[in-house]
């Protein structure tokens, strides 16, 4: 029941975001005296590309309090590439952020192909992430992951509201495309 809840509210969101997509356009037979809606600023594309290279920096730091910094502490929904699939809250998240970054002395982390949509107060953005975990054995692995977010602008600053993480899987194998090669 609680897995179906969450399902409906992720689904909830993702709807409140295309609706609010689609009602930032104006109407087909818009009337001369109706305004466009207004533009997002630059600014409010620059700020998400900051809080992104900010959130980039935090990873290869492996600063949990930094990385988190970036998340929304209310209302935070994530589906994840590990175990467990979701966090539902930002404590739980931020544990996850723990147990990666006490698992892996060495991390590179980068972010690519990163694009985003702001209307108004929220905004949405998908990107590439490519990370190589060391770990303490010394081995390394390469990860590659597809991320789509979903910001909230509350007091003039932009945080993750809502995260969704991946990998294309083979249909054939059943394998995970852990390099997600175009």
């Amino acid at each position: 029941m609680k897995s179906a809840w969450r399902l409906a509210a992720a689904t909830a969101v993702s709807m409140a975001v295309a609706s609010m997509a689609a009602a930032a356009a104006p109407p087909a037979a818009t009337p001369a005296k109706t305004a466009p809606a207004k533009a997002a600023g630059p600014s409010d594309r620059a700020q998400i590309e900051a809080l992104e290279r900010g959130f980039a920096a935090a990873f290869n730091a492996k600063s949990v309090d930094r990385v988190m910094s970036y998340y929304a502490r209310d209302g935070l929904f994530v589906f994840d590439v590990g175990t467990p699939r979701e966090h539902d809250g930002w404590e739980s998240y931020r544990k996850d952020w723990e147990g990666l970054f006490g698992m892996f002395p060495g991390l590179h982390f980068a972010i690519s192909d990163l694009a985003i949509t702001v209307v108004g107060p929220v905004a949405w953005s998908h990107c590439i992430q490519s990370a190589t975990y060391t770990g303490k054995d010394g081995a390394k692995t390469d990860l590659v992951v597809r991320v789509t977010d979903v910001y909230r602008k509350t007091g003039g600053r932009w945080k993750i509201v809502q995260e969704h993480v991946s990998v294309p899987v083979d249909f054939a194998t059943g394998k995970p495309d852990m390099l997600s090669k175009p």
